[in-house]
C-alpha cells in the first residue's frame, strides 16, 4: 500500500515510517519540518516538503503519488503552549487536519490513521483508563484532538471514509536511527537522560506530595517501536471497521521517581534531583488501558518495562555521541 506520513519526519512519525517500510508498504512523507528532521526520514520514503495548509501541493502529492492511505502524525503538541495560544493549536490540529481529510476525499484516499492522544480523557475518575470513559479535555491540546475524532466520525459517517483513532500519553525510547530530539525537550526521560549526560544540570520533580507509592506523579510509558507497530495493525485493520485505541504500558505505570531510578541503574551515572512545585492541573496518575487492542488486533508491547525503553533511548543518544 502507498502510504502518505503527515509528520513522519518527526519522533514518532519517523519510526511509524519505518515500521511501515518493515512491513513491506510503500512511504511518502509529508512534513513542513518545523519539529521534524529531514535525516530521521529512512530512506527510501520519499520526502515532501510542505504544509498541510497548502492545499493545492497537498491534492496533486496525494495524486501524484498514488495514495492509498494516511496516517497523520502532523499535530503541535504541547499543553502549556496550548493554553497559552490555542489559536495556534486550533489552526494547526483543527483546521488543517480537515483540510487533509477534505483532500483525501477529493482524491478518493478512503482510509487514515489518526494519532489521537489519551489527552482526550482529561482528568478521569478512574484508572486506567478505558476507550468508553468519558472524554473531557482539560486544555486546548487535548480538545483539539477529540475535534477531530470527532470530525472523523462523522465523515465517516457521511462519506465512507475508514479510520483509525489511537491515543496515547508518552512515547519514549528509540529505534536504531530515530530518537527524540525537541526543542525544546518536555518530556521526562530524554531530560533525565540529559542530565546523566551532563547535559543539563539536574532533574525537577514537580511534587513529592502525591497519592501514589512515592509521591510523584504516576504516567504511561510505552516504546515507540511498539506504538509505531500499533499505527500499522490498526491500517490493517480499518479495511474492515473503524476503531478507537488506547495504547498503555499494560500495567499501573510509572512514576517521575522510578523514572529516574531506572535512569540511574542504565546509565550508571548521578542524576541529581530537586524538588519543585506541583504543576497546576496534574493529575495524580494517568494510565491508559489498551486491552481492546491487545484483544482485537494481536497487537503486544515487544518492549515492556521501564529498564528497556530507557536503555535504547541512552544507547541512541551515544551513537549520537550525546552523552
Amino acid at each position: 500500500m502507498r502510504v502518505l506520513v503527515t509528520g513522519g519526519a518527526g519522533y514518532i512519525g519517523s519510526v511509524v515510517c519505518e515500521e511501515l517500510l518493515a512491513e513491506g508498504h510503500e512511504v511518502i512523507v509529508y512534513d513542513n519540518l518545523s519539529k521534524g528532521h529531514r535525516e530521521m526520514i529512512p530512506p527510501p520514503a520519499h520526502f515532501v516538503h510542505a504544509d498541510l495548509h497548502d492545499a493545492p501541493l497537498l491534492r496533486s502529492t496525494l495524486r501524484e503519488e498514488r495514495v492509498q492511505a494516511v496516517v497523520h502524525m502532523a499535530a503541535d503538541s504541547l499543553v502549556g503552549e496550548s493554553v497559552a495560544d490555542p489559536r495556534k493549536y486550533y489552526h494547526n490540529n483543527v483546521t488543517a487536519s480537515l483540510e487533509l481529510i477534505d483532500a483525501m476525499l477529493d482524491c478518493d484516499v478512503q482510509r487514515i490513521v489518526f494519532s489521537s492522544s489519551a489527552a482526550v480523557y482529561g482528568e478521569p475518575s478512574k484508572q486506567p483508563i478505558e476507550e468508553g470513559d468519558p472524554t473531557s479535555p482539560t486544555n486546548p491540546y487535548g480538545e483539539t484532538k477529540l475535534a477531530f475524532e470527532r470530525a472523523l466520525a462523522w465523515y465517516g459517517n457521511a462519506f465512507g471514509i475508514r479510520y483509525a483513532s489511537l491515543r496515547y500519553f508518552n512515547a519514549a525510547g528509540a529505534s536504531e536511527r530515530c530518537g527524540e530530539l525537541h526543542d525544546p525537550e518536555t518530556h521526562l526521560i530524554p531530560i533525565v537522560l540529559d542530565v546523566a549526560a551532563g547535559r543539563r544540570d539536574c532533574v525537577t520533580v514537580n511534587g513529592t506530595d502525591y497519592p501514589t507509592p512515592d509521591g510523584t506523579c504516576v504516567r504511561d510509558y510505552v516504546h515507540v517501536i511498539d506504538l509505531a507497530r500499533a499505527h500499522v495493525r490498526a491500517l490493517e485493520a480499518i479495511a474492515e471497521r473503524n476503531v478507537i485505541y488506547n495504547l498503555g504500558c499494560g500495567g499501573a505505570g510509572y512514576s517521575v521517581q522510578q523514572v529516574i531510578d531506572a535512569a540511574r541503574e542504565v546509565t550508571g551515572r548521578a542524576i541529581p534531583t530537586r524538588t519543585g512545585p506541583r504543576r497546576a492541573g496534574d493529575p495524580a496518575v494517568l494510565v491508559a488501558a489498551s486491552d481492546a487492542i491487545r484483544r482485537d488486533l494481536g497487537w503486544s508491547p515487544a518492549f515492556e518495562g521501564l529498564h528497556a525503553i530507557i536503555e535504547t533511548a541512552w544507547n541512541w543518544m551515544t551513537r549520537q555521541g550525546l552523552t
